[in-house]
Protein backbone atom coordinates (compact mmCIF):
# COMPACT_ATOMS: atom_id res chain seq x y z
CA UNK A 1 0.00 0.00 0.00
CA UNK A 2 1.08 3.46 -0.87
CA UNK A 3 0.57 4.62 2.73
CA UNK A 4 0.22 3.04 6.28
CA UNK A 5 -2.69 2.08 8.55
CA UNK A 6 -3.98 4.07 11.22
CA UNK A 7 -2.89 0.75 13.20
CA UNK A 8 0.49 0.97 11.52
CA UNK A 9 0.76 4.70 12.73
CA UNK A 10 0.11 4.07 15.79
CA UNK A 11 2.31 1.54 16.40
CA UNK A 12 4.78 3.06 14.81
CA UNK A 13 4.28 6.42 16.91
CA UNK A 14 4.40 3.75 20.24
CA UNK A 15 8.21 2.68 18.72
CA UNK A 16 9.27 6.39 18.59
CA UNK A 17 7.39 6.82 21.95
CA UNK A 18 9.79 4.58 23.46
CA UNK A 19 13.04 6.01 21.85
CA UNK A 20 11.59 9.63 23.34
CA UNK A 21 11.38 8.54 26.66
CA UNK A 22 14.70 6.27 27.12
CA UNK A 23 16.63 9.63 25.28
CA UNK A 24 15.09 11.76 27.79
CA UNK A 25 15.62 10.01 30.47
CA UNK A 26 19.76 9.12 29.50
CA UNK A 27 19.15 6.09 28.64
CA UNK A 28 19.53 5.90 24.69
CA UNK A 29 22.43 7.97 23.49
CA UNK A 30 23.99 11.10 24.52
CA UNK A 31 21.74 13.60 26.45
CA UNK A 32 23.92 16.73 24.88
CA UNK A 33 22.32 14.99 21.25
CA UNK A 34 18.57 15.41 22.75
CA UNK A 35 19.25 18.57 23.93
CA UNK A 36 20.58 19.77 20.40
CA UNK A 37 16.98 18.11 18.78
CA UNK A 38 15.37 20.47 21.50
CA UNK A 39 17.02 23.50 20.43
CA UNK A 40 16.67 22.54 16.69
CA UNK A 41 12.82 22.28 17.02
CA UNK A 42 12.80 25.55 18.14
CA UNK A 43 14.57 27.21 15.37
CA UNK A 44 12.79 25.13 12.73
CA UNK A 45 9.59 26.58 14.40
CA UNK A 46 10.91 30.08 13.61
CA UNK A 47 12.43 29.54 10.48
CA UNK A 48 8.13 28.76 9.48
CA UNK A 49 7.41 31.46 11.69
CA UNK A 50 9.75 34.43 10.38
CA UNK A 51 8.46 33.24 6.62
CA UNK A 52 4.78 33.69 7.62
CA UNK A 53 5.14 37.23 8.53
CA UNK A 54 7.42 38.36 5.48
CA UNK A 55 4.77 36.76 2.88
CA UNK A 56 1.85 37.03 4.79
CA UNK A 57 2.51 41.26 5.85
CA UNK A 58 4.70 41.33 2.66
CA UNK A 59 1.58 43.01 0.39
CA UNK A 60 -0.27 45.39 2.44
CA UNK A 61 -2.46 47.25 -0.19
CA UNK A 62 -3.70 43.87 -1.93
CA UNK A 63 -4.25 42.28 1.83
CA UNK A 64 -5.98 45.52 3.31
CA UNK A 65 -8.71 44.78 0.75
CA UNK A 66 -9.10 40.68 0.83
CA UNK A 67 -7.86 39.81 4.78
CA UNK A 68 -7.87 36.02 4.06
CA UNK A 69 -5.02 36.37 1.64
CA UNK A 70 -3.50 37.73 4.58
CA UNK A 71 -4.02 34.52 6.74
CA UNK A 72 -3.78 32.31 3.60
CA UNK A 73 -0.05 33.50 2.46
CA UNK A 74 1.11 33.18 6.39
CA UNK A 75 -0.60 29.61 6.53
CA UNK A 76 1.12 28.67 3.29
CA UNK A 77 4.90 29.77 4.84
CA UNK A 78 4.79 28.59 8.22
CA UNK A 79 4.24 24.55 7.99
CA UNK A 80 7.88 24.88 6.50
CA UNK A 81 9.02 24.55 10.39
CA UNK A 82 6.88 21.08 11.02
CA UNK A 83 8.30 19.69 7.69
CA UNK A 84 11.68 20.43 8.72
CA UNK A 85 11.17 18.87 12.09
CA UNK A 86 9.77 15.57 10.54
CA UNK A 87 11.72 14.95 7.89
CA UNK A 88 14.85 16.11 9.22
CA UNK A 89 14.17 14.79 13.04
CA UNK A 90 13.49 17.24 16.08
CA UNK A 91 11.87 17.24 19.33
CA UNK A 92 9.40 19.29 19.38
CA UNK A 93 6.80 20.12 22.52
CA UNK A 94 4.04 19.90 20.80
CA UNK A 95 4.56 16.69 18.83
CA UNK A 96 5.91 15.08 22.11
CA UNK A 97 2.49 15.58 23.18
CA UNK A 98 0.66 13.02 21.45
CA UNK A 99 4.09 10.64 20.77
CA UNK A 100 4.07 9.50 24.37
CA UNK A 101 0.51 8.71 24.86
CA UNK A 102 0.58 5.11 23.88
CA UNK A 103 3.58 4.71 25.77
CA UNK A 104 1.69 6.30 29.16
CA UNK A 105 -1.63 4.54 28.32
CA UNK A 106 0.17 1.46 27.85
CA UNK A 107 2.55 1.79 31.18
CA UNK A 108 5.66 1.66 28.99
CA UNK A 109 6.45 4.63 30.96
CA UNK A 110 5.87 6.82 34.53
CA UNK A 111 4.18 10.28 34.65
CA UNK A 112 7.15 11.27 35.89
CA UNK A 113 8.76 10.20 32.77
CA UNK A 114 6.35 12.16 30.52
CA UNK A 115 6.59 15.18 32.44
CA UNK A 116 10.24 15.03 32.13
CA UNK A 117 10.41 14.56 28.70
CA UNK A 118 8.11 17.57 27.95
CA UNK A 119 9.60 19.99 30.16
CA UNK A 120 13.29 19.48 28.75
CA UNK A 121 12.22 19.52 25.25
CA UNK A 122 9.67 22.73 26.03
CA UNK A 123 12.22 24.98 27.13
CA UNK A 124 14.98 23.26 24.77
CA UNK A 125 12.22 25.07 21.78
CA UNK A 126 11.90 28.13 23.91
CA UNK A 127 15.84 28.37 23.87
CA UNK A 128 16.15 27.68 20.30
CA UNK A 129 13.46 30.24 19.11
CA UNK A 130 15.44 33.02 21.51
CA UNK A 131 18.76 32.25 19.50
CA UNK A 132 16.51 32.28 16.47
CA UNK A 133 15.05 35.42 17.26
CA UNK A 134 18.14 37.49 18.04
CA UNK A 135 20.57 36.31 15.60
CA UNK A 136 18.60 35.33 13.04
CA UNK A 137 15.93 38.35 12.94
CA UNK A 138 17.19 40.75 15.33
CA UNK A 139 20.70 41.25 14.15
CA UNK A 140 20.07 41.11 10.39
CA UNK A 141 17.17 43.83 10.72
CA UNK A 142 14.90 41.30 9.31
CA UNK A 143 11.53 42.67 11.25
CA UNK A 144 12.80 46.12 11.04
CA UNK A 145 11.34 47.63 7.89
CA UNK A 146 7.98 48.50 7.34
CA UNK A 147 5.28 46.74 7.12
CA UNK A 148 6.95 44.00 8.80
CA UNK A 149 8.01 46.63 11.91
CA UNK A 150 4.38 46.82 12.92
CA UNK A 151 2.91 44.20 11.59
CA UNK A 152 4.97 42.00 13.81
CA UNK A 153 3.78 44.04 17.01
CA UNK A 154 0.11 43.79 15.87
CA UNK A 155 0.72 40.03 15.94
CA UNK A 156 2.32 39.69 19.48
CA UNK A 157 0.05 42.35 20.65
CA UNK A 158 -3.17 40.36 19.75
CA UNK A 159 -1.95 37.44 21.12
CA UNK A 160 -1.00 38.40 24.28
CA UNK A 161 -4.54 40.32 24.26
CA UNK A 162 -6.77 37.63 24.05
CA UNK A 163 -9.06 36.32 26.69
CA UNK A 164 -7.24 33.49 28.81
CA UNK A 165 -9.93 31.16 28.15
CA UNK A 166 -9.79 31.80 24.69
CA UNK A 167 -6.10 31.32 24.29
CA UNK A 168 -6.51 27.86 26.02
CA UNK A 169 -8.92 26.78 23.46
CA UNK A 170 -7.39 28.08 20.29
CA UNK A 171 -3.97 26.28 21.65
CA UNK A 172 -6.15 23.17 21.85
CA UNK A 173 -7.14 23.70 17.96
CA UNK A 174 -3.57 24.22 17.07
CA UNK A 175 -1.53 20.91 18.29
CA UNK A 176 -5.05 19.26 17.39
CA UNK A 177 -3.92 20.41 13.87
CA UNK A 178 -0.09 19.59 14.39
CA UNK A 179 -0.47 16.41 15.80
CA UNK A 180 -2.71 15.11 13.09
CA UNK A 181 -0.54 16.59 10.40
CA UNK A 182 2.25 14.92 11.74
CA UNK A 183 0.05 11.34 11.95
CA UNK A 184 -0.71 12.10 8.24
CA UNK A 185 2.69 11.96 7.62
CA UNK A 186 4.00 9.12 9.48
CA UNK A 187 1.31 7.36 7.13
CA UNK A 188 2.86 8.24 3.99
CA UNK A 189 5.67 6.49 2.24
CA UNK A 190 7.54 9.19 0.05
CA UNK A 191 9.05 12.71 1.25
CA UNK A 192 6.67 13.97 -0.99
CA UNK A 193 3.82 12.81 0.97
CA UNK A 194 4.97 13.62 3.98
CA UNK A 195 5.99 17.39 3.31
CA UNK A 196 2.17 17.38 2.50
CA UNK A 197 0.90 15.80 5.28
CA UNK A 198 2.35 18.34 7.24
CA UNK A 199 1.52 21.53 5.20
CA UNK A 200 -2.26 20.97 4.65
CA UNK A 201 -3.59 21.33 9.17
CA UNK A 202 -0.74 23.23 9.91
CA UNK A 203 -1.85 25.72 7.15
CA UNK A 204 -5.06 25.19 8.38
CA UNK A 205 -4.34 25.84 12.01
CA UNK A 206 -2.50 29.21 10.90
CA UNK A 207 -5.14 30.76 8.68
CA UNK A 208 -7.78 29.83 11.50
CA UNK A 209 -6.11 32.28 14.06
CA UNK A 210 -5.24 29.03 16.72
CA UNK A 211 -2.35 29.35 19.03
CA UNK A 212 1.03 27.25 18.80
CA UNK A 213 3.44 27.61 22.02
CA UNK A 214 6.15 27.33 20.11
CA UNK A 215 5.52 29.79 17.31
CA UNK A 216 4.59 32.05 20.22
CA UNK A 217 8.17 31.55 21.78
CA UNK A 218 9.56 33.24 18.28
CA UNK A 219 6.32 35.76 17.46
CA UNK A 220 6.21 37.85 20.98
CA UNK A 221 9.80 37.71 21.78
CA UNK A 222 10.90 38.71 17.91
CA UNK A 223 7.92 41.90 18.89
CA UNK A 224 9.63 42.41 21.94
CA UNK A 225 12.82 42.99 20.14
CA UNK A 226 11.14 45.55 18.06
CA UNK A 227 9.90 47.52 20.62
CA UNK A 228 6.26 46.29 21.48
CA UNK A 229 5.33 47.11 25.10
CA UNK A 230 5.27 43.67 26.06
CA UNK A 231 6.37 42.19 29.48
CA UNK A 232 8.08 38.78 30.24
CA UNK A 233 5.43 38.03 32.73
CA UNK A 234 2.65 38.95 30.66
CA UNK A 235 4.24 36.76 27.61
CA UNK A 236 4.34 34.11 29.76
CA UNK A 237 0.95 34.50 31.65
CA UNK A 238 -1.34 35.98 29.51
CA UNK A 239 -0.20 33.54 26.36
CA UNK A 240 2.43 31.12 26.62
CA UNK A 241 0.60 29.01 29.84
CA UNK A 242 -3.05 28.72 28.61
CA UNK A 243 -1.79 28.19 24.96
CA UNK A 244 0.81 25.59 26.35
CA UNK A 245 -1.89 23.57 28.85
CA UNK A 246 -4.62 23.55 25.42
CA UNK A 247 -1.59 22.22 23.39
CA UNK A 248 -0.87 19.61 25.73
CA UNK A 249 -4.71 18.80 25.60
CA UNK A 250 -5.22 19.13 22.19
CA UNK A 251 -2.08 17.02 21.01
CA UNK A 252 -1.98 14.39 24.15
CA UNK A 253 -5.95 13.74 24.21
CA UNK A 254 -7.44 14.63 21.21
CA UNK A 255 -4.58 12.60 19.05
CA UNK A 256 -2.73 10.24 21.20
CA UNK A 257 -4.98 8.76 23.57
CA UNK A 258 -7.60 8.94 20.96
CA UNK A 259 -5.92 6.94 18.29
CA UNK A 260 -3.81 4.82 21.21
CA UNK A 261 -7.54 3.61 22.18
CA UNK A 262 -8.86 3.29 18.37
CA UNK A 263 -6.01 1.54 16.91
CA UNK A 264 -3.39 0.03 19.20
CA UNK A 265 -4.44 -3.21 20.61
CA UNK A 266 -4.52 -3.60 24.46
Amino acid sequence: MSTRTPKEVIETVNTIGAGKIAMSSGKKGSYPRFVLLTLLAGMYISFGGALSVILGFGFPEISSANPGLQKLLSGAAFPVGLILVVVLGAELFTGNNAFLMPQWMRKGCTTWDVVVNWTVVYFGNFLGALFFVYCLVYLTGLFSPEPYHSAIIKVAQAKVSLPWLTAFTRGIGANWCVCLAIWLALSAKSSGAKMFGCWLPVMAFVALGYEHSVANMFFIPAAMCEGAEIGVVQMVTANLVPVTLGNIIGGALFVGCVHTYLHLER
